[in-house]
């Protein structure tokens, strides 16, 4: 299903799914407004504990230090973004395609009190300004709405607008090898992600080199997203009756669905879920990665609150 799509058609997609209500998706996401993969770092550990986790994982593997220019493609309600200017002290831009999640995230940076250090924008990647840069890029949940066919593009705008030597953290859900279209398909796509295209990983990694990156670290989270899904069933189960009143039956049974069939997908493996951390190398100015994974998963909280980057 390779295609080439409009920016308008991605508008309304987004706006379709996403600009449903804010109150909505209160109900079954966590108060942190993640509406990603959690990181489950205790097999029992709750929802909110999972999606503080899998913000600060990301914000370790890009190495965030204080002062640095960081860019989140796709902010969703701005968590990622208010995360790092808050904890690791850096300038956050971020942006969504959908006008309520800007608004919303606009406003929560003001209340967090880094609206000086946070900028959430309501804007399409594409129309970024190209002479913009930055030293760190994430886009979490991104790339499955981006299309097949567009990924050489997307890959190449991301590392123009990152500086040498820069990271950049992807962060998507793919498909099996061998997945092949099903009744499963035609839902998601007519009922809640008219864009959404999976690719397996593989032919994913290879337009990634083929477009300049050097891949530092690939890590599987399929089961983390398994529970992540199951959790946000529980948590619109249990409040039915009001996001009934909400978006109605229809919409309820539809989210139900969807979330139990995904749940079921993650943990069959059938669906898969990968972090990339890429490298925008230059000879004359790399960063040198680490031998090992420690000090992504060392403390680096100061007593002030502010996350120390590497040899801070």
């Amino acid at each position: 299903m390779l295609q080439t799509r409009s920016k308008e058609f991605d508008a309304q997609a987004i706006s379709h799914h996403y600009d449903l209500s804010n109150e909505f998706y209160k109900t079954f996401l966590c108060e942190n407004m993640v509406y990603t993969c959690a990181y489950y770092r205790k097999p029992d550990g709750g929802l909110s504990q999972a999606q503080r986790d899998k913000m600060d994982l990301v914000c370790r593997k890009l190495r965030l230090s204080p002062g640095e220019d960081y860019l989140d493609i796709g902010c969703g309600w701005g968590s990622l973004a208010i995360w790092a200017a808050k904890h690791c002290g850096v300038n956050a831009t971020a942006f969504t395609l959908s006008r309520a999640q800007a608004e919303y995230g606009q406003d929560w940076a003001r209340r967090e009190g880094v609206e000086d250090r946070c900028r959430i924008h309501h804007m399409d990647y594409r129309d970024f300004p190209r002479d913009r840069t930055f030293s760190k890029i994430s886009a979490i949940g991104i790339i499955e709405h981006v299309g097949i066919a567009n990924y050489s593009m997307f890959f190449a705008s991301v590392r123009e607008r990152l500086r040498d030597g820069g990271l950049f953290l992807n962060h998507g859900i793919t498909a099996n090898k061998f997945w092949k279209h099903t009744s499963q398909t035609d839902f998601l796509l007519k009922h809640v992600f008219p864009n959404i295209e999976l690719d397996n990983i593989t032919h994913m990694m290879d337009v990634m080199e083929r477009q300049g990156w050097e891949i530092l670290d690939v890590e599987s989270l399929r089961l983390h997203y398994a529970r992540t899904c199951r959790h946000w069933l529980e948590r619109l189960e249990e409040n039915a009756e009001r996001i009934r009143r909400l978006v109605g039956e229809r919409k309820y049974r539809v989210y139900r669905v969807w979330l139990a069939s995904s749940s079921a997908s993650f943990y069959s493996g059938s669906l898969g879920l990968y972090q990339v951390l890429m490298q925008k190398h230059q000879v004359s100015r790399c960063f040198d990665p680490p031998l090992t994974r420690e000090d992504v998963y060392r403390e680096f909280l100061r007593p002030d609150g502010v996350r120390r980057g590497i040899g801070a």
